[in-house]
C-alpha cells in the first residue's frame, strides 16, 4: 500500500479549522472528499500540524495511503480538480516511505504572523492580516520576543483546551520586523502548543502598544498562569509557513 505526502496550502477562513469538526466543515473534510472522488476509495489524511478557525496554510504537509500507485503529478492535478471550488490546493505530491508520518515526522514547523498597523483598513488582504488601527513600536515588540525565546514553560500561553502532555516548549525563532505598514512575526519550533503563536503575538502586541513593558511581558511568562497572558490575536493573521523533516 504505498504511502504519499502533499504539499498543501489553504485559505482558512471559510473552514471550522484543519481537523474534521461537528460544528462546520473542515480543510481536512474537503480534502478527504477530494481525493476520495478521484481515488474510487475512503482515505484518511495525517497532516503536520493542525491550524485553527481562520488560520492559513502556504506549506502544510500531509500524508495518506492508497490502495494502489499513481503517478504523482496525476494525484496533484486530480486532487485538484476535485477540490474546486474550495481555497485549498496541492502544491506537490510525491510518494514515501510507509515510515514516514507528517506529524510525528517533522522536526520544525514555521508560522508567519502578519499584523497591519495603519489607520485605513485592508482592502486586498482582509482575511490575511490583523489589522490593528494604531502604529507599534516593532523595535520594543522584537526586545519583548527575544525574552520568550528558548526553552520555558509557556502555561501562560497555552489555550486552555490545550491537550499537549507538556507546557514545556523550545521556541527556536520568534523573530519581529516591520516591511512598510505591516510587522511580521516569524516563529519556529519543533512543535507548538494549542493557540501559542497567537498568544505570544497578542501579548506582543501589548507591548508595541506601550501598554506593556518588556519586563512585563517576561514576567507573563515567568507567571505559568493563563490569566496573565495578553489579548488573543486574532486567527486571520497566522499562516503555517514551513515544516521541516530530516534529510532523507
Amino acid at each position: 500500500m504505498p504511502r504519499y505526502r502533499l504539499v498543501v496550502e489553504y485559505d482558512g477562513t471559510p473552514f471550522s479549522g484543519w481537523q474534521h469538526q461537528q460544528n462546520g466543515r473542515s480543510v481536512q473534510e474537503a480534502l478527504e472528499t477530494a481525493l476520495a472522488r478521484f481515488l474510487g476509495e475512503a482515505v484518511r489524511v495525517y497532516c503536520a500540524g493542525r491550524t485553527d478557525t481562520g488560520v492559513h496554510a502556504t506549506h502544510q504537509v500531509v500524508h495518506f495511503d492508497a490502495a494502489r500507485a499513481w503517478r504523482t503529478d496525476t494525484l496533484r492535478d486530480a486532487a485538484n480538480a476535485h477540490l474546486r471550488p474550495d481555497p485549498v490546493a496541492v502544491l506537490s505530491a510525491e510518494e514515501v516511505a510507509e515510515t514516514f508520518h507528517a506529524r510525528v515526522s517533522a522536526i520544525r514547523r514555521h508560522y508567519l504572523y502578519r499584523i497591519l498597523d495603519r489607520r485605513a483598513p485592508p482592502a486586498l488582504d482582509r482575511f490575511r492580516v490583523w489589522h490593528v488601527p494604531r502604529r507599534l513600536d516593532a523595535a520594543v515588540m522584537g526586545e519583548a520576543a527575544g525574552m520568550l525565546l528558548g526553552r520555558h514553560d509557556f502555561t501562560t500561553f497555552r489555550a486552555s483546551q490545550c491537550q499537549a502532555n507538556s507546557p514545556v516548549r523550545t521556541l527556536e525563532r520568534l523573530d519581529v520586523s516591520r516591511a512598510g505598514d505591516e510587522i511580521r512575526i516569524a516563529a519556529s519550533a519543533r512543535s507548538f502548543l494549542h493557540s501559542q503563536v497567537r498568544s505570544l503575538v497578542g501579548t506582543l502586541a501589548q507591548a508595541g502598544a506601550g501598554r506593556w513593558s518588556v519586563a512585563q511581558v517576561r514576567a507573563a511568562l515567568d507567571a505559568r498562569d493563563r490569566a496573565a497572558c495578553g489579548p488573543l490575536a486574532p486567527p486571520e493573521g497566522l499562516t503555517l509557513v514551513g515544516v521541516d523533516y530530516p534529510e532523507g
